[in-house]
């Protein structure tokens, strides 16, 4: 997939994860709308993910804006971001509340697209989901 010239906002998940660079999102021969939606064509994860539900049950839209935040699961969550992926959900989620999900995705797009190609860069295989290039 090229790395579109504008990212939706809503597919910065609630935990502060950009759904675009997820694997299967970039595999899906029709991906889902992001986390904010409707469970249609979303992974079996995804369908029963606890930062979903969690956040609409308080009325909230991201993990950040909870009076708990951080959160046990959460701080897990976080230490395997960034250890697996070399990415903070945490700063992800900061950065969004403070400039806006807009700007957060607007960053993103100039990060996380490929410089060979174009394509977008795959945060689980940390490769170009066009290319295959690795980063």
């Amino acid at each position: 997939m090229k790395m579109p010239e504008k990212i939706d906002a809503s597919l910065l998940a609630p935990c502060g994860m950009n759904c675009l660079l997820c694997t299967r999102f970039l595999r899906a021969k029709e991906p889902c709308r992001g986390c904010l939606f409707t469970d249609e064509n979303k992974p079996e994860h995804c369908r029963k993910c606890f930062k979903k539900d969690c956040t609409a049950a308080r009325g909230i839209t991201y993990c950040v804006e909870c009076e708990e935040y951080p959160c046990r699961r959460m701080k897990y969550m976080e230490k395997t971001y960034r250890t697996r992926y070399l990415m903070s959900l945490d700063e992800n989620g900061r950065f969004a509340l403070r400039y806006g999900p807009e700007a957060f995705m607007e960053r993103e797009r100039e990060k996380r697209a490929c410089r060979k190609c174009g394509g977008v860069i795959s945060i689980h295989e940390r490769a170009c989901s066009e290319c295959g290039q690795k980063v």
